[in-house]
């Protein structure tokens, strides 16, 4: 299930969806971890893993990762431990009991091997007092609850260094992207200009082939390659990638969800460059020309496509 809009990020940051951090606290003699980890996703989809017990600060802690994540599945997983020093209670009985049991078996089994201590202590119940109890009065609980928020946020700024950092290479390197493509769509605009003489030379060269003994007026030839050369324009559609291309970077320079906006600026200029392709027949080196590079041009579009799918 999707999750609200987050807090928009600073002025011109791009935030990938990719990154972990962990960070850690403590309260009355427990050691908290809180890490967090977040890969591509269309919408929010936050899991949370807690200790037996602790649901009660689920919803806390979910509000916290919405103010900050605005897309990306995100797995944040809660640990409560005994902190360094903290007494250890060892069930005595239990663990004679299952001792006099490995003693009796090792009677029974001539050459076994003595009992292993560390073994016997891994025994389920032989040690307590290491299960965190949330605490009973409700004024302990916000104790805890601050506590583990805390962490929380602590993690959340770490993995926000991460995501902000890959950002930056990921930003740079659609930049570069994009220039190419302006290159190659003014390259393919400066072609389309010698696409009417071609067609001249084309229509010349086959009427004469068809009609050798009958003359043929330029002017029929000029009218004619012209209206190839109109049913083969693309330049609105040269214009409109260009537009898609000023979009693009200038969002490169914002803040906030991109991801989207960028995916659906990628979609229409693909479909572009599909027009250009179906609108440049021919075998004329110019139109072939034309179509190499718009197939150059989709290939660079479908490469922004992958990298976009990881910015938030």
């Amino acid at each position: 299930m999707s999750e609200k809009t987050a807090t928009p990020a600073k002025a011109a940051d791009c935030l990938s969806m990719t990154g972990y951090a962990q960070a850690r606290g403590d309260l009355s003699g427990w050691a908290l971890r809180v890490s967090v980890k977040s890969v591509n996703h269309r919408f929010l989809d936050l899991k949370i893993r807690l200790p037996e017990g602790f649901d009660l600060f689920e919803i806390r802690l979910r509000q916290t990762v919405r103010e900050r994540i605005a897309r990306g599945h995100v797995d944040v997983y809660v640990g409560v431990e005994p902190a360094s020093g903290a007494p250890v209670q060892v069930n005595r009985e239990l663990l004679q009991s299952y001792l006099r049991a490995a003693n009796e078996l090792r009677a029974e089994t001539p050459g076994a091997a003595e009992v292993d201590t560390v073994a016997l202590l891994r025994l389920p119940g032989v040690i307590g007092g290491l299960a965190p109890q949330i605490p009973d009065s409700e004024q302990e609980q916000e104790k805890l609850g601050q506590a583990l928020d805390r962490c929380l946020r602590d993690a959340l700024s770490r993995l926000d260094d991460m995501r902000r950092s890959e950002g930056r290479h990921l930003a740079s390197d659609l930049r570069e992207r994009v220039a190419r493509i302006v290159g190659l769509t003014e390259q393919v605009r400066d072609l389309t200009t010698k696409l009417v003489p071609a067609f001249a030379r084309r229509l010349e060269s086959r009427l004469k082939d068809l009609l050798a003994t009958v003359a043929i007026e330029p002017a029929r030839i000029a009218q004619e390659a012209a209206l190839l050369a109109q049913r083969s324009d693309i330049s609105e559609e040269l214009d409109r990638l260009r537009s898609h291309l000023q979009q693009f970077a200038k969002l490169l320079e914002g803040a906030g969800e991109l991801g989207k906006k960028l995916d659906f600026l990628l979609q229409e200029m693909h479909r572009e460059a599909n027009t250009m392709l179906s609108k440049t027949p021919g075998v004329e080196s110019e139109a072939l020309a034309i179509t190499g590079l718009a197939l150059e041009i989709k290939a660079e579009i479908e490469k922004l496509r992958e990298q976009v799918q990881n910015i938030e």
